[in-house]
């Protein structure tokens, strides 16, 4: 994970931390192990799933999966996990008024 750190320049004094899951647990406590029934050597079997997932204190308030049933890496259209897409189901929960402003 460091080296992938590094290469997004999120190895040094930064808010993002990124975390392997090489075990596999959080993947499947998530519900979001790729399964398929294509050739196990591609390599989807016990991946995990493109995903977003947004918390506030600790409480899931969006999950967004990009993902189709002939594309299940979701490597064809991504859109939905991106950060435009994200950030924008964000503002759509919590809608800023005029009063904060």
């Amino acid at each position: 994970m460091s080296a992938w750190a590094k290469d997004q320049g999120v190895d040094k004094q930064s808010f993002i931390t990124l975390m392997g899951d090489p075990s596999g647990v959080l993947t499947k406590t998530l519900s979001m192990e790729m399964i398929h029934p294509g050739p196990y050597s591609v390599g989807i079997i016990g991946r995990c799933k493109r995903f977003a997932l947004y918390a506030e204190d600790g409480v899931v308030k969006l999950v967004k999966v990009s993902e189709a049933a002939d594309d299940p890496a979701g490597d064809d259209n991504p859109e939905e996990t991106l950060a435009p897409s994200i950030v924008k189901a964000i503002k759509a929960l919590n809608p800023i008024t005029k009063a904060e402003l």
